[in-house]
Formats: structure tokens, sequence, C-alpha cells
């Protein structure tokens, strides 16, 4: 560990792991309603300048002790790293990340969402949320994701709807939902700011398995126009590391993205309960995290991009990955 905090081994060891136990109940804990997560309770842990977000599991080898005026993470005894617990506040630290749908048509078989169909936020209950974190005056962005409830294009239309109204909060808006022809005018013209449109499976041939019914060229296509429509350090795009890639084939995609203006989102799988037996979920050791991670840095790099410059999103929080041009 570094005097100052966590440094970057420990926090690819923390991700690698994804979990910590709590002593008791925590008041810094709260349930996620967005992607393979959902359903769940998570924390979100700082040491020094970087941020980690884990899940509450009950058989998790981490354990989060009180220490000081502080916390500490343990681990086989030993103690990993010491912080503080961040409060969220809707979601991630000073973002009103917000899941619109939390019910999905799609069946990709690492996600929860379509397992809970959980319910669907109104307009007005979207705009009431943000503007009740922008009471706090910690609100910095905002960040929507959607499952789909009945098509596409129709979570477009109502996302995009919901973008317009929040325009009146003066902060960064990012939109994650599922592309198709047409999708980025209709986000851009409401008023987004970013956009991410995840891949998630980079093995096209693993892809058709794990994400029926949705098309790997389409996603690509939305990627490559929203560079052109909302610009460099703009767009994102999830990659799910452990449904059994290989790292060339990692490699091969991260600098294809990169050159297209893309900035991928390494992201370790969570392998649900609800998903289990589904699909291959192993979770990434702490060096693959670390190789992977560098490796993307140096491809933004090459290709003039930082996501230091996010502005909504994954890469603004950066609690679930070791985020170039933040950790890294």
């Amino acid at each position: 560990m570094d005097v100052d905090g966590m440094d970057l081994e420990t926090k690819a060891l923390l991700l690698s792991v994804g979990s910590v136990q709590l002593a008791g109940p925590h008041e810094d804990g709260r349930p996620s309603t967005a992607g393979p997560g959902a359903g769940g309770q998570s924390v979100f842990f700082q040491s020094g300048s970087r941020l980690v977000r884990l899940s509450v599991v009950e058989s998790s080898p981490l354990h989060l002790i009180s220490r000081g005026d502080g916390v500490a993470l343990i681990k086989g005894g030993l103690e990993v790293a010491r912080g503080r617990l961040v409060k969220p506040l809707l979601h991630c630290p000073d973002q009103a990340y917000i899941t619109v749908s939390e019910r999905c048509i799609f069946d990709c078989k690492f996600c929860a969402v379509p397992k809970l169909m959980g319910g669907i936020k109104s307009k007005e209950a979207v705009v009431q949320m943000v503007d009740e974190a922008a009471r706090t005056g910690r609100l910095k962005a905002i960040s929507l994701t959607s499952g789909v409830e009945l098509s596409p294009q129709a979570e477009a239309e109502k996302v995009a709807g919901i973008v317009r109204d929040l325009g009146r909060f003066q902060v960064p808006v990012g939109v994650s939902i599922s592309p198709f022809p047409g999708v980025n005018r209709i986000l851009k013209d409401a008023g987004a700011d970013e956009v991410k449109y995840n891949l998630e499976c980079v093995d096209p041939k693993l892809f058709a398995r794990v994400c029926p019914g949705i098309s790997y060229q389409e996603i690509m296509d939305a990627l490559e126009e929203a560079v052109s429509i909302f610009g460099r350090n703009r767009v994102f795009t999830n990659i799910i590391i452990g449904l059994g890639e290989s790292d060339d084939l990692l490699r091969r995609s991260i600098d294809e993205l990169a050159l297209m203006g893309v900035i991928p989102v390494l992201r370790a799988v969570f392998a649900h309960p609800l998903r289990e037996g589904e699909v291959q979920m192993d979770r990434p050791s702490a060096q693959r995290l670390l190789d992977l991670a560098r490796y993307l840095k140096r491809a933004l790099e090459k290709n003039g991009l930082d996501g230091g410059e996010a502005l909504t999103g994954c890469y603004r929080c950066t609690g679930c990955d070791l985020a170039p041009g933040v950790d890294l």
C-alpha cells in the first residue's frame, strides 16, 4: 500500500475479488438496479485517490471492519487497504446514475435485469430524483441507463424525453441504452453530452450465445457514428472480462475501438446467482486486469484519447474498473 492510499496493484486485487463481507449493517451500502449486478447491495471504498465498488456478499474472502476513524479491508487475516466508505449520491458518488427501465426484452446471459423484471421510472420520477440529488449540492453529472421495456426505439424516445427535461440542472448528461440506426441523432438532439453502447463480449461467436437477439455489428456501427456526432472522449462501451474471451482478441478489439475514437470500459464479470450455470463467468485475476488496463492506456494514448476527460458515467466514477487517465 502507498502511504497516501492504495496503489494500483491493490485496487486490481480488490476488483479481482469484487465483493466484501460487512461486519454489520452500513448506511453507506446501497442496492443496485443497473446491469449484471442488479438487485445486490454494494459499498464504495476510497483509499487515497482511488475508489472501489464492492458487492456485499456473505461468502466474500474480503472483510470490512472499522479501524480508527475509517475502515479497513482484511483478506486472510492481513490488512489489504485502509480508507473510508463513500456515500453514493444516486448509485455512485457525485452522480445521479439512474436506471430508467429495470427490465429488458433481451436475455443477455450474464445480466440479472431480465430475471428481476423491476420497475419502470416515469420522466417525473427521474426528474424528482435528480432534483433531490441536486439539493445536496453534490451533483456533478447525470448518467441514465436503461434496459429495454418494449423496443430499443421506444426506449430511446422515452430516455430522450427525460434528457430534455434534465437540461434545467445544467450538469453533463450521459446515456447508455441499446442502440439502433438513428439513435445517436435522437440523443444528441435531446441534449445528451455522452453516450455508451455496450459491446459486452468482444468475441462475435461468443456474443451470439451470450447476447441472443442482439446485433454485434449494429452496436459497432452505432459506436462509430457516435464519435462523429458526439466527438472524441465522449463515446464509451463496456467490455466484460471473464466470459471466455481470449486476451489476444481483447487487445485487437481495444485497438479497433480506440482507432474509431471509442473509449472501452474494461469490466470484470460479476457472476450473479440468478445467472449461475447459464454461461462461462470467471472473475479475472488482478494480474489480468492490470495487464489489460495498461494495454488499454497505451491504445488510448496512441489514438489521442483520454478517459480522464469523461464528463459522466464509469470513467467519472471509476469504482468498478481500473480507469486509464484516472487510476493509471
